[in-house]
């Protein structure tokens, strides 16, 4: 028996495969100018008996599709559990929304707090602050780490925040340093969030974001605790759909419209 999950994401689209409860396959792509045409690439050659859509996208490609949905927080909070089973909280930082989410020893979602409104530390603010002190996406996180201190950062609104930087510059602010600043201040948003939940000993860290060493090291600093990064974190939701539609065909199968969130 095999199960696809796809994750259908504002900035990136992921794809996993598992049969029989193992882990076969999977693939990511960006969303590009036509999310609905990558689906389709991805899902090319790939054989299923069940395939389940979660994240932003989900019910325009449930539309186009033979497909279950669920919820991001459901999705999530599966996946997670499946590879840290004793975890208490997950965090996933997107492309462009930031979900917190509580679970109970079961694994059921006990609350979540999400920021979907706004870009504000997310992938696509990181990628905007990186552009603006001219550094690589993958490199932005390991010059915060380089630096003796960090230069205030005020403003979480990209264009505001974008303004700042290129004032700080011209101040003479290094650029390490503003770019700590800039990740001190994705962390501070972050901890507000988390500090909203239950309190827990464990925190799963998924998402694109989750692969920024500095928003690792400022989380497990303030926390006590190291977050649990899985080895593909962008693939969570993905592998929640595809482990909720392998239940669906031995048990109750999930509504097209839908899963909720607990």
């Amino acid at each position: 028996m095999r199960s696809a999950g796809i994750d259908v994401g504002s900035r990136t689209i992921k794809l996993v495969l598992m049969e029989d409860g193992v882990l076969l396959d999977y693939r990511k792509a960006d969303s590009s100018y036509d999310p609905m045409a990558v689906c389709r690439e991805l899902l090319d050659g790939i054989g299923y008996d069940v395939l389940t859509a979660t994240g932003y996208g989900r019910h325009t490609f449930a539309g186009q599709s033979d497909c279950q949905v669920m919820s991001e927080i459901k999705a999530f909070a599966v996946g997670a559990r499946r590879q840290f089973p004793g975890c208490g909280a997950v965090l996933d930082i997107g492309g462009q929304d930031t979900k917190a989410i509580s679970l109970d020893g079961t694994g059921r979602v006990l609350k979540f707090e999400m920021n979907d409104r706004c870009a504000a530390g997310t992938g696509r603010f990181l990628e905007i602050m990186a552009g603006a002190l001219r550094y690589s996406l993958g490199g932005f996180g390991q010059a915060a780490l380089s630096a003796g201190k960090a230069e205030k950062v005020s403003s979480m609104c990209t264009v505001f925040a974008e303004s700042e930087v290129v004032s700080l510059l011209s101040r003479g602010a290094r650029r390490e340093e503003v770019a700590l600043g800039i990740h001190q201040a994705i962390g501070q948003r972050v901890l507000t969030m988390l500090g909203r939940l239950p309190a827990f000993s464990c925190l799963v860290f998924a998402g694109g974001v989750a692969y920024n060493q500095c928003v690792r090291h400022i989380l497990a600093e303030a926390l006590g605790i190291a977050p649990l990064v899985p080895d593909e974190p962008q693939i969570v939701g993905a592998l929640g759909a595809a482990i909720e539609g392998a239940g669906s065909l031995v048990g109750g199968a999930i509504g097209r419209g839908g899963a909720g969130a607990g």
